[in-house]
């Protein structure tokens, strides 16, 4: 009986509740209103012959209310009509939408005492919503019910699962990647106090676990092992196909459903995320049926493209197109402001940071990072089993800031504050989540080839097959993974086919006549190819025709090795020196001593690709400064062998197994994948299938996993 009534008064309580802030909300609304038609001349609530105070109190009272009652009813319903047009145009369209709202609401006041310019009507609209979010978000700080509440409304949940009538499930995992956040800069960042959130799980008995990546240090190679369980055959970010005329491009639409369909045919399993899973924000699906923001997905047009848990859920809430749009015009700012302090300190090395660049960073850094942190919230909030989603803010900064400094310290922080809103949220979801955080690779810093030698790969190519060279020196495109994706994304935006920009990145790639070589560029990694010629080219043909050509690079002070097949040996690598050692007697000392344990084995592997590039380049690197040179206009860049881009981590929560034994060193994103899904399955159940077995990306045996009560573990007599 005590029980019941406490219970029952608890419930009137909280029902008491949602109508005192629905009045506080009209009444700040209401003032709001109020103080706007003080300072603004073209919007009245008064009649032309004037108003008491009290009258126009009330104008404004039936103003914010009506303004209020529209945004509940029309605003979702509007918003999935919107969802139509392409995502970009849904935000911008937000601010209109809600200035119609409010020219309707002025309208419904009697004797017709409202009234605004169009313009003004968009601006009182933003403010309004704005105010009143801020309002209701603060009066429900302490509410749990009502913060609830409004996370479900928030990702189209009409009311939490009834724990009484369904039997607990299993836990949920959600990984969440970091992108070009390497082992060492998640370390420092802890212990400089940049992410609270992350020292905390430490602290509570995290493990942070460092794994190497493959020789191809990108996302493309690294996401498509972690998702798909298979990166075979992705030799570096971008590469020309010799067989198909194909230049492909890791972050291309097109290139990317290709790679996908290629792991999915070697693996014969669908991915990570096949069982209940989402993808959000990623190259590649991972097989999840929820997907946003997915660049494998983005050249199809239909309901798997606009999930409800992506741009729906954030759109639906008028108030997040306001904050989105602030915090977007902030970041802009903020990168206009720190590129103007680099060049005033002359800071070096230093690289182009003009143009749209500001805003391709504001759309990867804000745009992405919200829509991607609210799907992952309505993932939580479905209990979905499995969620797959990248944070590429920090990436995109690194590259055109360097890896360290106060403007990826900046980037670090609110990254920390996105993980910790995710885990808040989890603890509101209807089934117990385990949260894992991880990177795709790690970046090295280091001056440009081209501001360090004066002239770009391609340059030094064509002077050694003795062709012509232009005296001005050409920028080299940036291969940033992020800002390509932002061209996408506003490429769609402008409804321009994803398939014309490939066509344009082909033709600016690619030679006028096909006797030149072509010269690709994935970070500190480049890649020669002679497209004239069928085959792969042998060191004795290559030499034949250029004789200048492999002498001129492997003796070059910024290359460090070269590899390239050899009729004599099968395959060679060069260095500087004259140093040449058949791939098949390669170790990890000589030439690739100073790129670290692992590096033998990653160019052996990388060797026996089917569209491994004719000659394929990796830069220098100083083990005293932990420097490369990138091929492409990068200060922190990633794709090759050097450093801390080839030093990624993963932090899991203590209930999950050890991800290898203790003493031994995972290696490459095959490997990754068979751990992570070995943890889908302790969470939840033996429902998940098996991992595929692949050849690590070490070329060591692969890690035989074995069921044990219904999780999987490693077998130690291996």
């Amino acid at each position: 009986m005590g029980d019941g009534r406490g219970g029952g008064a608890g419930r009137w309580r909280t029902a008491g509740r949602a109508p005192a802030r629905v009045v506080v909300v009209w009444a700040v609304s209401t003032l709001t209103m109020l103080l706007l038609a003080g300072l603004l001349p073209d919007f009245q609530l008064q009649s032309t012959d004037g108003d008491s105070l009290t009258r126009t109190a009330l104008t404004a009272a039936w103003g914010a209310g009506a303004f209020g009652l529209l945004g509940a009813l029309v605003w979702p319903l509007a918003v999935r009509a919107l969802l139509l047009v392409p995502a970009l145009v849904l935000g911008l369209l937000g601010f209109f939408l809600n200035g119609s709202l409010l020219l309707v609401a002025l309208w419904l006041i009697p004797d017709g005492r409202g009234a605004a310019d169009p313009e003004t009507a968009v601006v009182v609209a933003a403010v309004m919503s704005a105010v009143a979010s801020a309002t209701a978000t603060a009066l429900a700080v302490r509410d749990d019910e009502a913060y609830r509440r409004r996370l479900y409304r928030l990702t189209g949940r009409t009311r939490p699962r009834d724990p009484r009538s369904t039997p607990a499930p299993d836990a949920g995992t959600v990984f969440l990647q970091l992108d070009g956040v390497g082992y060492d800069v998640l370390r420092d960042a802890v212990a400089d106090g940049l992410m609270p959130t992350v020292a905390g799980w430490l602290a509570a008995g995290h493990r942070l676990t460092p794994w190497r990546t493959d020789w191809s240090s990108q996302t493309g190679a690294s996401q498509l092992g972690i998702l798909h369980g298979s990166n075979h055959d992705v030799p570096a970010f971008r590469w020309y196909e010799k067989d198909t005329g194909r230049l492909m491009v890791s972050n291309r639409p097109a290139s990317a459903v290709e790679l996908q369909r290629r792991a999915v045919r070697r693996t014969g399993d669908g991915g990570l995320l096949t069982l209940d899973g989402a993808s959000r924000g990623n190259l590649f699906s991972g097989g999840a049926d929820q997907v946003a923001l997915v660049l494998s997905t983005a050249a199809r047009r239909g309901p798997r493209n606009r999930s409800r848990a992506g741009y729906f859920a954030y759109f639906s809430d008028p108030a997040n197109a306001v904050r989105t749009a602030g915090s977007f015009a902030a970041e802009c700012v903020r990168e206009m402001y720190q590129s103007a302090r680099a060049r005033l300190r002359r800071e070096t090395p230093r690289v182009s940071r003009g143009g749209a660049y500001p805003f391709l960073r504001a759309f990867a850094t804000v745009v992405e990072r919200d829509v991607v942190v609210a799907a992952v919230m309505g993932d939580m909030l479905a209990g979905r089993t499995a969620v797959y989603a990248d944070l590429v803010a920090y990436d995109e900064v690194a590259h055109h800031s360097g890896p360290q400094g106060r403007d990826t310290d900046q980037v670090l922080r609110r990254l920390d504050r996105a993980i910790g809103l995710i885990a808040t949220v989890a603890e509101h979801a209807p089934r117990p989540y385990r949260i894992v955080l991880l990177s795709d690779h790690g970046q090295s810093p280091g001056e440009t080839f081209e501001s360090a030698y004066g002239l770009t790969l391609k340059d030094l190519v064509r002077a050694g097959c003795g062709l012509p060279v232009p005296r001005r020196v050409r920028r080299t495109r940036s291969g940033s993974e992020a800002r390509d994706a932002a061209e996408e994304a506003l490429r769609g935006a402008l409804h321009r086919p994803v398939n014309e920009g490939e066509e344009k990145e082909r033709e600016r790639e690619l030679p006028a006549r096909p006797s030149e070589p072509v010269v690709l560029a994935s970070g500190n990694l480049g890649l020669i190819s002679f497209p004239d010629v069928p085959h792969r080219m042998t060191r004795e043909e290559i030499e034949r025709r250029h004789p200048a050509l492999l002498r001129t690079l492997a003796h070059h002070p910024g290359i460090g090795f070269l590899l390239v097949a050899s009729a004599e040996h099968g395959s060679v690598v060069l260095a500087g020196d004259g140093v040449e050692i058949p791939v098949a007697e390669l170790t990890d000392e000589g030439p690739l001593a100073v790129f670290g344990p692992g590096a033998a084995a990653a160019v052996r592997r990388t060797d026996g690709f089917p569209h491994v590039a004719d000659v394929m380049v990796n830069s220098m690197y100083d083990p005293a400064t932990g420097s490369v040179h990138a091929f492409e206009e990068q200060i922190g860049s990633h794709g090759g062998l050097g450093g801390a881009q080839s030093r990624a981590f993963l932090l899991s929560p203590p209930e999950l197994s050890p991800p290898v034994a203790e003493g031994e060193e995972l290696v490459g994103a095959e490997r990754v994948h068979r751990v992570l899904r070995r943890w889908l399955r302790e969470c939840a159940g033996p429902q998940v299938p098996l991992a595929p077995m692949e050849d690590s990306s070490s070329g060591a045996e692969a890690e035989q996993l074995l069921p044990v009560d219904g999780v999987v573990t490693p077998d130690k007599n291996q």
